[in-house]
């Protein structure tokens, strides 16, 4: 990997700008999906939940193979074109995809709708793997200093922190805007196509002068994928990070396939979900500058554990989500809203804190182990660390809603043509147990793993190598 004699000062406010400009459409590619497309499919196709999640399943099988070949074709060509081709015309692809996407029509044979869905998926994801894996390893290309990386990172959750605010809360809104039903969803993958275009097509534009300083020479060139897989397999603290991301992005998946679920029957109205996301996203950008302030104090990896413990208590709290629907506040300017209202407003806030907080950390963490890995040689390794991280991240995007999908089907959720219906007491409860708890318990699983990884960075120390203070 190559490293200049500037690479560890900080960098120019306009790079981290330019970088983070990508994240916004890609988180939207990322989450809308995840989050509305079994909705799309349950309420407007009429596809059976478990089918839907089994339709999303399979594009998200193929990344496993496609993501880290990806990273290392873009690594091999990183010293003979840069990684601003596959940025752009991943941009562009993604982009057409996700429009195309929410255009399907219903046809006649369930298994056929589920069938061509499953297909243009499959597409969109491969557009996609060619931009989010070079855009991720980029990240630990732009500095060799741990805490740089974590300000980078700063900067690219204040895109984040918009891509989830459009994608999550604004996304399902404008489809009732533009009337509902189907003609709804194609203005929204319409809209929402043309965001992702100008945030990742002008990330891979703004970069490009960067980029073409980060060449790799002949002489360090990228091994063959066999040692490269070989040195990833050696990692064992990005092993660890990884088992760790993979099991808590299984749970965050779960919960994004029924949150626009959880505000439509059990909030009580959809249009509460904005200025949830609004008030999330805000509190969650606020204090970035904290966390980069304690993970230098505390360290990464303490302050991460600490975030998903009280992540997880927030979670929890999900189960009482009625209380306080009978009892009623006046506010100035609004007028009176109900407490269950206003709890899960300041929900919103907890949540932002600590998911924006862990995200963070967990990412930084994830840029330290490429340094503990064997790339102090100058070789490009990059996109193949970021190629199986992405793969793991997209294959837990996929389970999530085959997890949640069999959970709804076995409380009884029932799918439509059309629109939302009603549903029984034992659905609503399928819907808040996906929410809640399922999640909950694969953050919990993942911290089995810490101690292990904790032993891990000591030992990476005691040899030498650079691990995050």
């Amino acid at each position: 990997m190559p490293q200049d004699a500037n690479s560890s000062s900080a960098l120019p406010v306009n790079v981290l700008l330019r970088y983070g400009l990508g994240q916004t459409g890609a988180q939207i590619f990322r989450d809308t999906p995840a989050a509305l497309l079994p909705v799309f499919m349950t309420t407007i196709l009429g596809i059976p939940a478990w089918m839907a999640g089994a339709a999303i399943l399979i594009p998200k099988l193929w990344v496993i193979i496609c993501d880290p070949l990806m990273g290392a074709w873009s690594d091999r060509s990183a010293n003979k074109v840069g990684r601003t081709p596959f940025l752009a015309v991943g941009a562009i692809l993604t982009s057409l995809g996700f429009y195309a996407l929410f255009s399907i029509p219903d046809f006649a044979s369930e298994l056929v709708t589920a069938t061509i869905v499953s297909i243009v998926f499959l597409l969109s994801m491969t557009a996609f793997s060619a931009f989010s894996v070079p855009y991720l390893g980029i990240a630990a290309l732009l500095s060799t200093d741990t805490h740089e990386r974590t300000r980078i990172l700063v900067y690219r959750m204040i895109f984040v922190t918009a891509g989830v605010l459009l994608g999550v809360g604004v996304a399902q809104p404008v489809v009732f805007w533009f009337g509902g039903g189907y003609a709804g969803w194609h203005s929204m993958g319409l809209i929402f196509g043309l965001i992702c275009l100008v945030s990742m097509l002008g990330s891979a534009i703004g970069l490009h002068s960067v980029l073409k300083d980060h060449k790799t020479s002949e002489e360090q060139a990228t091994p063959p994928l066999k040692e490269q897989f070989a040195a990833l397999a050696r990692n064992k603290p990005f092993r660890l990070l990884l088992i760790i991301h993979f099991i808590q992005t299984v749970g965050q998946a779960c919960s994004y396939t029924v949150v626009a679920l959880v505000f439509i029957y059990l909030a009580g109205s959809v249009e509460l979900l904005l200025p949830f996301v609004i008030v999330m996203s805000i509190v969650g950008l606020s204090v970035q500058p904290l966390w980069l302030s304690l993970s230098k104090r505390m360290g990464k990896l303490p302050l991460f554990v600490w975030q998903v413990l009280a992540w997880c208590l927030i979670t929890l709290s999900w189960l009482w989500i009625d209380y306080g629907s009978d009892m009623f506040v006046a506010l100035p300017a609004v007028g009176e809203v109900s407490v269950k209202e206003l709890l899960i407003l300041l929900r919103g806030g907890l949540i932002g804190v600590t998911n924006a907080g862990f995200l963070l950390l967990l990412t930084s963490l994830f840029t330290d182990s490429i340094y503990q890995g064997e790339t102090g040689s100058g070789a490009a390794m990059e996109g193949s660390y970021a190629g199986i991280w992405s793969a793991s991240e997209k294959l837990a995007f996929a389970l999530g809603p085959l997890i949640s999908g069999v959970t709804l089907s076995a409380f009884g959720f029932q799918s439509s043509r059309g629109g939302i219906i009603e549903q029984d007491a034992g659905a609503l409860t399928g819907i808040i147990m996906s929410y809640s708890v399922v999640p909950m318990a694969f953050f919990l699983a993942s911290m089995a793993f810490v101690p292990a990884l904790n032993r891990a960075l000591k030992a990476a120390d005691q040899a030498g190598e650079p691990v995050p203070a």
